[in-house]
């Protein structure tokens, strides 16, 4: 079978360039996501995102707009919420996470004319991609960009010294807010693509394979999109080659390329202590 076969079907160029746009993007805001220690956040948002999907589905809204306003919504409640000083943030997570997917749950068990459709919300539906919906994740992927972008200095030292941050003038909270909403829309225009169950995996991993190879802040946000958008395209490839669902292969690829660099980093660790006994050895 010839490794250009894929690219006869219109479905699958869709596919592709989504899933390169998108594992980018969530490699580039989950730098941020695992330096903030925030990836309970991106797993909360995405299945939060799912009340929203429901209803869209329901009320006949796009989904787009309908699940968009839900996520937005949904951030800023455990933002809110989880400034409290008397509740935190796996709280805040928790309640409004458990609510939102309830809810959607609650629906879907009167009306049951839509399995299809909630199915490709919670596994995605990266083949179903049409023409109108790239678009949309393109347009959304480059606001995201844009305004992560315009933010990277507040970013940086809000990540890194909160404290300091704040001591200097910069305003935390409306920070993290836009921080939060941002991560919101970004799972927004993941779920189509890798569905609810698996978009925080795709903002964790490449980014924490970029920590294994790099220590640098500035480098991270340019080895993590690349890494994410390589196991985009490549899960996309072994998908359609081995038949195995799109969204599962990616986050695989993603998981498997970790695996090796782990083994990797062990080894040369092993490596090296085992250098330093015989050059102990050779010295006694």
């Amino acid at each position: 079978m010839s490794i250009l076969l894929p690219f006869d079907y219109e479905f699958f160029r869709h596919g592709l360039l989504a899933a390169v746009i998108v594992g980018a993007l969530c490699g580039y805001i989950g730098v941020y996501v695992v330096l903030r220690r925030m990836s309970y956040i991106g797993h909360g948002l995405s299945h939060a995102i799912f009340g929203g999907a429901v209803l869209s589905y329901v009320l006949n809204v796009n989904f787009f707009i309908g699940a968009g306003v839900w996520a937005l919504f949904a951030a800023l409640l455990i933002h809110r919420i989880s400034h409290r000083r008397w509740v935190g943030a796996d709280a805040a997570i928790g309640v409004v996470t458990t609510s939102s997917f309830a809810l959607g749950v609650a629906i879907m068990s009167t009306y049951r004319s839509f399995t299809r459709n909630i199915e490709a919300a919670l596994f995605g539906n990266i083949l179903g991609i049409t023409r109108q919906d790239l678009w949309i994740v393109v347009i959304i992927s480059l606001l995201v960009f844009c305004a992560l972008l315009l933010m990277r200095r507040q970013l940086l030292f809000t990540t890194f010294d909160p404290e300091v941050a704040s001591a200097y003038g910069l305003s935390t909270g409306r920070i993290d807010l836009m921080f939060v909403m941002l991560l919101a829309v970004t799972v927004l225009a993941s779920t189509q693509i890798l569905g609810v169950t698996l978009v925080a995996a795709a903002m964790v991993i490449p980014p924490v394979i970029a920590r294994y190879l790099t220590r640098k802040f500035q480098t991270l946000l340019v080895i993590s999109p690349l890494l994410g958008a390589l196991c985009g395209a490549t899960g996309m490839f072994l998908s359609f080659h081995f038949d195995v669902a799109s969204a599962a292969t990616i986050v695989l690829t993603a998981a498997g390329l970790f695996i090796v660099v782990e083994i990797t980093v062990i080894a040369r660790g092993w490596a090296e202590a085992g250098k330093k006994v015989r050059q102990a050895q050779n010295r006694g």
